[in-house]
C-alpha cells in the first residue's frame, strides 16, 4: 500500500471493516477489534492514524510492531491469520496496516490476564462482546453443513411473533410463546444455522430478523 491509497482508505473513515488507532498503547485493548474482525469479515486495522483521520505515523515503528505482534500472539486464542505492512510518510514516520483475514476458525477470543475469554464481534464502526448466542452460531456454523429443524409450536409462535414486528430477542420470543430462554436461544440458533434467520449483535442486546431470500 502507498500514501495515496492509504489516504483514500483513511478518507472513508472507520466502518465495519476499519479501524483506527492512534497509539499503540493498551495492546490488551486493541486485540480486540483484530478479535472482533476475524470474528466478522475480516478487516484492516491502521495504526498512526486519529479518529478525526488525521493521518499522524509512528516515530519509532519497530516498537509498536512487536508490542502488537506479541500482544496478537499472547492474547488471541486460536491463532489469527493476518499480514501486516508499513506505508512511509514524507517525514519518516510511518503507519502500520493490519490486515486482518476472515477466520474458518472462529470463534476467536481475547484473554485477559486472569485468563477469562471474551469474543468480540464488528458492529458498524465498534467491536463488540459477543453474546453467547453469536458465539454459538460462530461455533457450529464451521461444523455443520445441512441444517434442519422441526416446525412446532414454538417455531409457529416465532413466525407470529415476526409478523406482529420487525425482529425479535430471546427474551422477547421466550416470554411470548411461554418457554424457558436456553430454549429459545437454541431455537433461534438453529434457524440462524438453517438460513430462516438472520442475526444482528449489539452491545446491548442481540435481534433476530427473517432472512432475506
Amino acid at each position: 500500500m502507498d500514501l495515496r491509497s492509504l489516504k483514500e482508505l483513511v478518507r472513508q473513515g472507520e466502518g465495519d471493516r476499519l479501524e483506527f488507532k492512534l497509539k499503540s498503547n493498551h495492546p490488551e485493548r486493541i486485540v480486540r477489534e483484530i478479535v472482533a474482525f476475524a470474528n466478522s469479515g475480516g478487516g484492516k486495522l491502521l495504526i498512526g492514524v486519529g479518529d478525526d483521520k488525521t493521518i499522524k505515523g509512528l516515530k519509532y515503528a519497530d516498537e509498536d510492531e512487536y508490542i502488537l505482534v506479541r500482544a496478537i500472539e499472547k492474547y488471541c486464542t486460536p491463532e489469527i491469520r493476518y499480514r501486516m505492512e508499513r506505508v512511509q510518510l514524507p517525514d519518516e514516520r510511518e503507519v502500520l496496516v493490519f490486515h486482518i483475514l476472515h477466520s474458518p476458525d472462529k470463534p476467536h477470543y481475547v484473554i485477559d490476564e486472569e485468563g477469562n475469554r471474551r469474543a468480540y464481534v464488528r458492529v458498524a464502526d465498534r467491536s463488540v462482546q459477543a453474546s453467547k448466542e453469536m458465539r454459538e452460531i460462530m461455533r457450529r456454523a464451521r461444523q455443520e453443513r445441512d441444517v434442519r429443524f422441526q416446525y412446532g409450536e414454538k417455531e409457529q409462535k416465532l413466525m407470529q411473533l415476526l409478523d406482529k414486528q420487525k425482529s425479535v430477542t430471546v427474551d422477547s420470543f421466550a416470554s411470548t410463546a411461554g418457554i424457558p430462554r436456553n430454549m429459545a436461544s437454541r431455537t433461534l440458533v438453529l434457524l440462524v444455522l438453517a438460513n430462516v434467520l438472520e442475526v444482528h449483535p449489539d452491545e446491548v442486546v442481540d435481534r433476530f430478523t427473517m432472512a432475506m431470500l
